[in-house]
C-alpha cells in the first residue's frame, strides 16, 4: 500500500511535546529555587507578625520571629532576602532622618539575620520613604518637589549604615539621579568596596505597587500624591535603557526593572543591550491580583504563579523578587510536568 505523504508535515513540532522526558530535555528556560529572592517586612512590635490585608498569606514581622521565618527560606534553599522595614510613625520626620540611625531598625535587623544565617544573601532597600512624614522617597521643598542632590546625601549616609551592619548588597529604589555614583564612592571610600549595588535602575511610576505602599505604611503619608517626577513614565522603554546605562557607569554590579510582569519587554531589552545582571520585581500588585483570583477560585494559583515566574527567566532576568518564593519553591520540588 502506498501512503500519500506529500500532504502530510515532515516537521512537526507536537513529536517534541509529546513525552515529559522530552519536554525536560528541550526546555529551553527552566526555574529554580536559586532564581528567586524573597521580600520580608519587619516591624517594632510587641506582636510576632502582623497581617497584611492587601497581601494575603503576606505579614510584617517583628525581629525575632523574623528569625524564624527566614530559617524556612534558608531550609528551602532560597538564596536572598530583601528587607524592608515598617517605621513606627512617631519616627517619620520631614526629612527622613531615622534612615541613617546606626541603632535604626535595618540594621539591627541585619545583624540579626547575618548572624544567624551568615550564607544568606542580605539585600537592604536604601530610600527614603518609608521614614518620611510625607511618604516621598526625598527631600522636598516648599512646592513638594523632590530635592535630587540632597537626597542623594541623605541615601549615602543611610548606604553606608547598612553597609556597616553587614549587608551583601546594598539596593537604592529611589530613583534620584547620580546616587549610585555617590553611593558608590562612599562605599569605597569607607572600606565597603565588595559591598555590591543593586540598582533599581528602570523604576516605573506604577499603579502596582499600592499594596507594598500599605505593609511599609507609607501609603498614608503619600496621601494623593504621586510619584511621577522622578519614577519612570511606563510609555518609556528607551529612557530606561538610558537609565541603566548611567547607572552601570557610575558603579551598579546588578540592575532591577520594577514592576515586573507589565515590563518584560524592558527585562528583554536591557539583558540584550547590556549583559549584566537583570533582575525583575513580581510586585505586591501582580501577587495580590493572583492571590484574589485564585481565593475567588477564578484560577490556578500554583500553575500561574509557576508560569508567571518562568516568564521572568524567559525575559532575560537572572533573578527575580517576588512574595511567591516560599510557596513557589515547594511546588518545584514536587515538580511541575
Amino acid at each position: 500500500m502506498t501512503i500519500e505523504t506529500s500532504k502530510y508535515p515532515f516537521s512537526r513540532p507536537r513529536r517534541l511535546r509529546r513525552r515529559p522526558f522530552v519536554r525536560d530535555l528541550v526546555r529551553e528556560h527552566s526555574l529554580a529555587a536559586n532564581d528567586l529572592i524573597y521580600p520580608v517586612f519587619v516591624v517594632e512590635t510587641q506582636a510576632e507578625e502582623i497581617d497584611i490585608p492587601s497581601m494575603p498569606g503576606i505579614r510584617r514581622w517583628s525581629i525575632d520571629s523574623l528569625i524564624r521565618h527566614v530559617a524556612v527560606a534558608v531550609d528551602l534553599g532560597i538564596p536572598a532576602v530583601a528587607i524592608f522595614p515598617v517605621i513606627d510613625p512617631s519616627l517619620k520626620t520631614a526629612d527622613g532622618r531615622e534612615a541613617f540611625n546606626s541603632n535604626g531598625l535595618v540594621p539591627r535587623t541585619i545583624v540579626r539575620l547575618k548572624k544567624e544565617f551568615p550564607g544568606l544573601g542580605l539585600i537592604s532597600d536604601v530610600a527614603l520613604d518609608p521614614y518620611t512624614s510625607h511618604g516621598q522617597d526625598g527631600i522636598i521643598d516648599d512646592t513638594g518637589f523632590i530635592l535630587n542632590d540632597v537626597t542623594v546625601d541623605e541615601l549615602v549616609k543611610q548606604a553606608l549604615v547598612h553597609a556597616e551592619a553587614g549587608v551583601d548588597i546594598i539596593a537604592p529604589s529611589d530613583m534620584m539621579d547620580g546616587r549610585v555614583g555617590a553611593i558608590r564612592s562612599a562605599l569605597e571610600g569607607h572600606g565597603f568596596a565588595d559591598t555590591m549595588i543593586l540598582s533599581y535602575a528602570a523604576k516605573y511610576a506604577s499603579a502596582f505597587y499600592a499594596p507594598f505602599r500599605d505593609a511599609v505604611g507609607s501609603a498614608s503619608n503619600l496621601g494623593k500624591a504621586d510619584k511621577k517626577t522622578y519614577q519612570m513614565d511606563p510609555a518609556n522603554s528607551e529612557e530606561a535603557l538610558r537609565e541603566v546605562a548611567l547607572d552601570i557607569a557610575e558603579g551598579a554590579d546588578m540592575v532591577m526593572v520594577k514592576p515586573g510582569l507589565p515590563y518584560l519587554d524592558i527585562i528583554r531589552r536591557v539583558k540584550d543591550r547590556f549583559e549584566v545582571p537583570v533582575f525583575g520585581y513580581n510586585v505586591s500588585g501582580e501577587y495580590a491580583m493572583i492571590k484574589a483570583a485564585a481565593q475567588a477560585g477564578f484560577l490556578d494559583e500554583r500553575a500561574c504563579v509557576l508560569e508567571s515566574l518562568l516568564a521572568f527567566k524567559r525575559a532575560g532576568a537572572d533573578g527575580v523578587l517576588t512574595y511567591h518564593a516560599l510557596d513557589a519553591t515547594r511546588w518545584l520540588r514536587q515538580g511541575s510536568n
